[in-house]
This record gives structure tokens, C-alpha cells and sequence, in this order.
């Protein structure tokens, strides 16, 4: 067995999300000298199932084997059917297993991608559940740069309370990037309500979701703020009417009230 070869594939198998637990059986797999091999891992998110099956495949010219993809079957708790999709292993940054599994809840991913001419570029993906290619793989959709899309810009029209914390805040992208739903502090009416926030690059926003994780209708949302702006401006002009009329002394209101008779 080429003990780099393992090194390296202890890495990758470890760096792609499925932690060392599979060490001991990759090393006996290569032992064997078979052409292919492959591993299986479990891992729960809630109470929704991963399966993945890692696949193996020796060089025909050399000693060296090769992770060339996984599996990942999610069953979801209260379904009898489950979703199934291949993720390939390239050089670049992979796919991880928990990546794997947001993109398979329908939600999309920020990665830094390898072009097959070796460049690396940044792009939003996600699954395409209505197009599948030969293999019955759910197709991607790439968002890239040029897309538009500005994660933090769109996370910003929200009264969150982690952007005012810079840590905070690069915690909330970071995690948003990976594809996570992610729970944040939105204030409103001066109380502080957990809610959860999603990326949407498709259509250039964040979804909403409620403590229970409801989606929340944010065309609703953008009529309660344009009604609390309409309330504050509402209070803001009876103050400024209410200064006014502090500002003016008796002799200034007799004045104002002569002059209205006189016009009458």
C-alpha cells in the first residue's frame, strides 16, 4: 500500500465532511489491492437521515487510488421516499457532506470552483430538481460573480441584530455561504425574535422563516415596515407640529389668531 497515498486520502475523505471515522477501513481497503472499493457513512441534521457511499477506484497504471465521488441518500422523517444524488470529487474545493445535504434540502451553496481550464472562480450553486442529466443527477444552476448577487447587501434591509457585531455578522455570512438555515435576532417593535434566514441568489434576497421554521410571506413583512415608517412618520410630524407650537409665545398666538379674523 502507498502509505501517501492513504495520507492523502485521509485528508480528502476528512476535509469533504466525513471526519476520521472512516480511517480504519480505507486503510484496509487499499490493503487489499482491489480495483474499486467503496465506504459507507451515516450522519443525522435534526431528524433527517444522510447516507453516503464513497466510491474508490485504483489506477491501472500505478499503485495510487483515487476518491472519485459519493453518494447521498436523505430520508427525510415522515417520508417513505428518499432523495438520492452523486457529488464528484475534484481538485478544487469539494462539495462537503453538509453542503451536500443543504443542497439536496433545496437551498444553495457559495463555493470557490476549478474550471476545467484550472481556474478557479466563485460561484452560488444549487440544484436544478426539474432537470436531471443522464445519470439521473438533479443538474446544478451557477449564480456567478457577474450574477449580481450581494449576500450581504440583502441580509442588510433586515433589523438583524448580529450585523452590529462584526464577529457576528462574518459568522451569519459564513454560515449563510455554506447553505445553512440559519438562525438570527431580528428586532422588531424593540423585542428581540428568533427567526431563521436562507440565501436565495436566483432572485437576489434572503428567505425568511419563523421560530418554527414557517416560511415567512415577506411581501407581508415589507407592508408591516412600509406601515411602522408610515406610524413613525406620522408621530414625527405631531412632534415637529407639537414643537412648533411650544416654540410660540402667548403674544405670538394672539398675533396668529388676529390675523385669521382679519382674513376672515
Amino acid at each position: 500500500m502507498n502509505e501517501r497515498n492513504y495520507d492523502y486520502l485521509k485528508d480528502q475523505v476528512k476535509y469533504t465532511g466525513f471526519g476520521e471515522a472512516l480511517e480504519g477501513e480505507l486503510k484496509q481497503q487499499m490493503e487489499k489491492q482491489q480495483p474499486t472499493f467503496s465506504l459507507k457513512h451515516d450522519a443525522f441534521y435534526g431528524e433527517d437521515k444522510v447516507s453516503a457511499e464513497l466510491s474508490f477506484r485504483k489506477s491501472e497504471q500505478t499503485d495510487l487510488y483515487f476518491f472519485n465521488s459519493y453518494r447521498v441518500s436523505l430520508q427525510k422523517e415522515g417520508r417513505p421516499e428518499s432523495l438520492e444524488q452523486t457529488f464528484y470529487i475534484n481538485k478544487g474545493n469539494n462539495i462537503t457532506l453538509k453542503e451536500a445535504y443543504n443542497l439536496m434540502e433545496g437551498r444553495a451553496v457559495n463555493k470557490d470552483l476549478t474550471s476545467r481550464e484550472g481556474e478557479v472562480y466563485n460561484a452560488w450553486v444549487s440544484l436544478d430538481f426539474k432537470d436531471t442529466d443522464n445519470n439521473g443527477n438533479f443538474r446544478l444552476n451557477h449564480y456567478h460573480e457577474n450574477y449580481g448577487y450581494d449576500l450581504e447587501a440583502a441580509v442588510g434591509k433586515y433589523p438583524i441584530k448580529e450585523l452590529d457585531n462584526p464577529s457576528h455578522k462574518e459568522d451569519l455570512m459564513n454560515s449563510l455561504k455554506k447553505g445553512n438555515l440559519q438562525s438570527a435576532t431580528f428586532i422588531k417593535d424593540g423585542q428581540e425574535i428568533k427567526q431563521y434566514l436562507e440565501a436565495n441568489p436566483q432572485f437576489k434576497t434572503v428567505n425568511v422563516y419563523d421560530a418554527d421554521k414557517n416560511r415567512l410571506d415577506m411581501r407581508q413583512g415589507k407592508s408591516e415596515q412600509q406601515s411602522q415608517n408610515g406610524e413613525t412618520s406620522k408621530q414625527q410630524n405631531t412632534r415637529a407640529k407639537k414643537s412648533a407650537a411650544e416654540e410660540d409665545g402667548p403674544g405670538e398666538k394672539n398675533e396668529k389668531k388676529q390675523r385669521k379674523k382679519q382674513s376672515l
